[in-house]
């Protein structure tokens, strides 16, 4: 039986319709017509599905993050454009089928106004059919897979950090630069979230001498890649890329230090990349580590008197004690929530249809958690807020950036199909 974890940043006494059936209720006005279930004048409800459990378990900090900054504002702002918000947390194991089930019991049974993140390609996969059938805003889920920004029969659905191909995009060229005749071996979680970023990767090298030696795939289910990692290890290549979430990251990176006689460029994807995954390996094993970031890392001391970094590191404390703000997953949240908090306040129409708009309309949107440089843009024709990274190394106990932000709509041009 799965656990099902409610994180309520507040109760709000009234409930926007949402005894009312299916249907909830519709605005006046201006707005005549439009959906608001799940949001009155004075309360929102939201619902997160997140693998508390299972193989990705290590996502599960991301909610802690978002929590501590709905407290936060509901505590000491007056809530998110004056609406105390409920967070209603469900766990779905990494397991598409109970995504759908927990999607299913948010809509209907709690009646949110929004899925405000859904992690995971496959989970979210199952579950856009169903909110865009539903109408119900799906908003900045937790997956890269760029289809979310492509795709135009999923409205109701929109992603929010840099889309896979646009990282592999990142990493490409990094090589291009660094080791341009490199031979690279590929370990890649074999789903949609894998073969998205390897796609991305191969048509990037097109044209270069950089070249693929071989590639292995892992199932989700799988107890471990050390298999897959002794062969890509007689592949030949100076250059391994690392595709794979945070259990079988670790994995990887273990069995590379175990390998001493294969000494690669360690390429670590993003959604991989926290000081959670490398340090069960042994930091002094994980030097010289590469990845990618978008957001600002409270591990890096140049932070450290940032004044979003500083108002992070006080709420967490304040309302979430027994989470480490060391742990990036943490920051991501707080960043998430910040990017739902200024979308809603955008929106000319408190609705889900405004809500929708909103998330589709967003004009260079600075949020203080993100790397200076990086902004949140959407458009009719661009799905993607954010489409910038800048490249990082491990060195010490903490990553380290290296060159400047990339933004990709400008160096590459816009993502193609």
């Amino acid at each position: 039986m799965s656990a099902a974890v409610l994180l309520a940043a507040t109760t709000a006494a009234a409930c926007g319709g949402r005894d009312d059936g299916d249907d909830g209720g519709t605005a006046t006005g201006a707005c005549e017509g439009q959906q608001t279930t799940g949001i009155t004048d004075s309360s929102l409800k939201l619902g997160g599905i997140y693998p508390l459990s299972g193989p990705a378990s290590a996502y599960g900090a991301i909610p802690k993050g978002i929590k501590a900054y709905f407290d936060y504002v509901n505590k000491e702002k007056g809530g998110v454009d004056g609406r105390q918000v409920e967070f209603v947390v469900r766990d779905d194991g990494y397991q598409p089928p109970k995504a759908v089930e927990e999607a299913r019991r948010l809509v209907e049974q709690e009646q949110v106004f929004a899925l405000f993140q859904t992690l995971g390609t496959p989970s979210t996969t199952a579950t856009w059919d169903y909110t865009s059938q539903r109408k119900v805003p799906q908003i900045f889920v937790a997956t890269g897979a760029s289809k979310w920004g492509t795709d135009d029969k999923h409205p109701w659905t929109i992603g929010w950090q840099p889309n896979y191909v646009s990282e592999a995009r990142v990493y490409a060229q990094h090589l291009k630069q660094e080791k341009p005749k490199a031979k690279v071996a590929v370990l890649f979680q074999n789903d949609d979230f894998g073969k998205d970023l390897l796609d991305g990767f191969k048509k990037a090298i097109e044209g270069s001498e950089i070249k693929i030696v071989q590639e292995e795939s892992y199932e989700v289910t799988d107890p471990s890649v050390e298999a897959q990692m002794r062969d890509l290890a007689g592949s030949g290549a100076d250059v391994f890329l690392n595709v794979t979430t945070p259990k079988f990251g670790s994995q990887a990176l273990a069995a590379d230090a175990k390998i001493t006689d294969w000494n690669p460029l360690h390429i670590l994807n993003n959604v991989a990349a926290s000081v959670t995954v490398l340090e069960p390996v042994g930091f002094k094993n994980v030097q010289g580590v590469v990845s990618s970031t978008y957001y600002k890392d409270p591990n890096d001391p140049q932070w450290a008197d940032d004044a979003e970094m500083k108002l992070y590191r006080d709420k967490m404390k304040q309302y979430s004690p027994g989470a480490d703000p060391n742990v990036p997953y943490h920051a991501f949240g707080w960043a998430v929530a910040t990017s739902f908090h200024k979308t809603l306040e955008a929106a000319e129409c408190k609705t889900r249809e405004g809500l929708r708009d909103s998330m589709r309309n967003l004009k260079d949107v600075e949020v203080p958690m993100l790397l200076p440089g990086v902004k949140m843009s959407t458009g009719p024709d661009d799905g993607f807020p954010i489409e910038a990274m800048q490249m990082m190394k491990f060195e010490g106990e903490r990553w380290t950036l290296t060159g400047e932000v990339i933004d990709t709509r400008k160096v590459f041009g816009p993502l193609g199909d």
